[in-house]
């Protein structure tokens, strides 16, 4: 069986926006294309990707004015990004390992897609069933870090496959979201 690449999968229209616009205006075109994220993009090449998550962060818990604050101020920089001709497998363990569900993809310094944590689980949707049957039959199997016991599986916040899972007052949520709820 053939490998599934990135260009098989990704969205080759990304949303983007320019460094200098403000927090609200790219609030207000992540609305408007149903996206959770945007790409930063300074002379065409991409530099940074501001996400919901940045935006509730950095903007609204710190009681900021969106419309004050420029993208460039508090997107995630650098970018993490991938080839258009690497494998999904790839995208996974990239996005594991650096706890991110959307990945540019670049090629020759130029942006030229988008692939999402939902892209990988439209195109294998038994991925799911299996990383869930796995947690089942290992959750005995529990990892012990500072006295907190970890499970792998989904985080029930962000969807994101882990294999370091906390219960936070009855929830299973990844490390992220566990640090966003305390």
């Amino acid at each position: 069986m053939e490998r599934v690449r990135i260009r098989d999968i990704m969205n080759y229209n990304p949303v983007i926006i320019n460094g200098k616009a403000s927090v609200l205006d790219a609030a207000k075109e992540m609305k408007s294309e149903k996206v959770g994220s945007i790409i930063v993009v300074e002379n065409g090449k991409p530099t940074g990707i501001l996400t919901e998550s940045d935006i509730l962060r950095k903007i609204v818990a710190e009681e900021k004015n969106p419309a004050d604050v420029t993208v460039d101020k508090i997107m995630s920089s650098p970018l993490i990004t991938i080839s258009p001709d690497a494998g999904m497998d790839e995208a996974v363990r990239i996005m594991g390992k650096h706890m991110i569900r959307r990945l540019p993809v670049v090629e020759n310094d130029k942006l030229v897609g988008m692939v999402t944590e939902r892209d990988i689980m439209v195109i294998s949707p038994l991925l799911m069933d299996i990383v869930e049957e796995w947690a089942e039959i290992t959750r005995e199997k529990l990892e012990y870090k500072r006295g907190e016991k970890y499970f792998p599986g989904k985080c029930e916040e962000c969807g994101m496959l882990t294999t370091r899972l906390r219960n936070v007052n009855g929830r299973l949520l990844c490390e992220s979201c566990a640090e966003m709820m305390r």
